[in-house]
């Protein structure tokens, strides 16, 4: 008598969602640690800007001001979007708040369906759970299922938040939904990025570029009279078109909703026409032999990172020209009281209004570019996990020499980063100033003002490299590390935090020119720190095993 093995009848059967349950409890353990940050950076902040705006336009002649020197300057509408009704606090911050968080939810949406699929299926690790009884959507729904659910609780909590502060309910309700419909929409948009591209990180570019052109409809229809519809065709556009706190239009949600589920439907629709670790649109077929100018270690690391480097740079050189084109006319928006230069003061600048808004600005670029370098480092570990490090460490190319290759675009490219933005940031102040500012000492001053900013990243990227090192199975802390820098950087002062929690940040420590005095010892205090972690780390990374 001999006994057959089947396959169980829930597999025979091709279940299409078995075992998306499971997935979903890896996905959010796998995101313990950079989800809840994600949710509490963006879901806080709104609330928590309240008192700044009582601070900053305490009596109605300030806020006068402040809606007559939004409107005096285009570059506001389209930095910022339409400002429907700055006499509250809470059209102020649907103003200054609504598109950004927008935007930063879809990021966050974009970055977690990719990692729980696409980046899945590039390490090998999706074919091997397809072997078993795994339904063919289970990734994709647990995917969706996590980021959507974050996208939710980032609108409910602003909605609870905001409420709490004393601000009226219907308008945060309206505010929370068009964040939450926001991160909707473009988690679907990243449903349809993953079965088009082959690899994780084409489908994160996609995705960030969806994103990208959302927000440049937006700024284009909010800017230019002649073509409000634009704005009608970005989802960031339309959290903003809710008008929270300044006469809700509820209709208008019904368009992510639409969106939601017609871009929604084309993912799952598209995903049984790949195979498992391919996609739609098949990539360009390489040369025979590679060109002399690819033999070499450093020629591989720069075809793997010049694209998010160009992304980056050009992303900088648009926000440098925004942030300059606006910086003359801040004393109006700001207003000159008291407290606005005591919270300027204690964001980093001095008491010249302009001067300590683009010392502020200048550090956000440091904030920004250091996220640049964790990217830059990580890729290393993309890499190594999706075993493409041993072939080349099986040749005459070293592990330090593999990762210099790519360590030198992670420091090189955050001080680019930040010296495109100072350039063009001080272009367009020089360019827009009314005063006696010419161009070149505009872009002198910033050029001195992003230089030392730079340690400040460096310690970041530092911290990267130990962590990949040391302990590579939590590279993903970095992400953390930077995003707390950040944090607490940019809502320390404003929410009055102890001055040993603002010391945590390295971007708190570099003097903030223009305005302020220069000072060796913070810089070189930083860059015996970045200095001692990267030693660390590329030690540990030549006695660990590779994988």
């Amino acid at each position: 008598m001999t006994a057959t093995l089947t396959r169980p009848a829930v597999a025979t059967r091709g279940h299409a969602l078995v075992g998306t349950w499971h997935l979903t409890r890896l996905a959010l353990r796998r995101d313990r640690v950079i989800l809840p940050i994600w949710i509490v950076l963006l879901s806080v902040v709104p609330a928590g800007t309240v008192s700044s705006y009582n601070q900053f336009y305490p009596d109605a002649a300030s806020r006068a001001a402040l809606t007559a020197g939004a409107a005096a300057n285009p570059s506001f509408s389209l930095l910022y979007g339409p400002a429907f009704d700055l006499t509250t606090a809470g059209g102020f911050i649907a103003w200054r708040l609504g598109g950004f968080l927008a935007l930063l939810v879809g990021l966050m949406a974009v970055f977690t369906v990719t990692r729980h699929t696409r980046a899945e299926e590039d390490t090998g690790r999706a074919e091997l759970l397809a072997s078993t009884v795994v339904g063919r959507y289970a990734a994709l729904t647990a995917a969706v299922a996590v980021s959507g659910a974050a996208s939710l609780l980032i609108g409910l909590i602003q909605v609870a938040t905001m409420s709490s502060a004393k601000l009226p309910a219907a308008g945060a309700l309206a505010f929370g939904a068009g964040t939450a419909g926001a991160g909707l929409v473009f988690t679907a948009v990243a449903a349809v990025a993953v079965q088009l591209a082959e690899y994780s990180r084409t489908a994160n570019g996609i995705g960030t570029a969806v994103i990208g052109v959302a927000f440049l409809l937006r700024g284009a229809g909010d800017s230019t009279s002649d073509a409000r519809w634009l704005s009608w065709l970005s989802p960031i556009g339309w959290a903003q078109q809710t008008r929270p706190f300044a006469g809700e239009r509820w209709w208008v949600l019904l368009l992510p909703a639409a969106a939601t589920v017609v871009l929604g439907a084309a993912g799952y629709a598209l995903l049984p026409r790949r195979d498992v670790g391919t996609g739609l649109v098949p990539p360009r077929p390489g040369r025979p032999a590679a060109k002399p100018s690819l033999r070499s270690a450093f020629a591989l690391a720069w075809r793997l990172q010049r694209g998010p480097l160009l992304g980056w740079v050009i992303g900088f050189a648009v926000g440098g020209a925004l942030f300059g084109s606006i910086a003359s006319g801040i004393s109006g928006l700001v207003g000159d009281t008291e407290q606005t230069r005591q919270i300027f003061e204690r964001l980093g600048g001095s008491d010249a209004i302009v001067d300590a808004f683009l010392a502020a600005m200048v550090s956000l670029f440091a904030m920004l570019s250091a996220l640049y370098g964790v990217q830059a480092t990580l890729r290393m570990r993309s890499e190594e996990t999706g075993v493409r490090f041993e072939p080349l460490l099986a040749t005459r190319v070293s592990r330090l020499r593999l990762a210099a290759s790519h360590l030198v675009f992670a420091y090189a490219g955050t001080a680019l980063l930040v010296l495109v933005g100072g350039v063009f940031m001080g272009i367009s102040h020089g360019l827009r100033s009314g005063g006696g500012t010419t161009v070149g000492s505009a872009v002198g001053d910033l050029l001195t003002a992003v230089l030392v900013q730079v340690p400040a990243t460096w310690v970041i990227v530092s911290v990267c490299v130990l962590l990949f090192g040391v302990l590579p199975r939590f590279t993903g802390l970095a992400w953390a590390a930077g995003a707390l820098g950040l944090l607490i950087s940019l809502f320390g002062p404003v929410v009055n935090a102890p001055q040993a929690v603002l010391d945590v940040s390295p971007f708190q420590h570099p003097p903030k020119i223009p305005g302020a005095p220069f000072t060796a010892t913070p810089l070189v205090w930083l860059l015996v720190v970045a200095v001692m972690a990267l030693v660390a780390g590329l030690a540990g990374w030549r006695r660990r095993d590779v994988g």
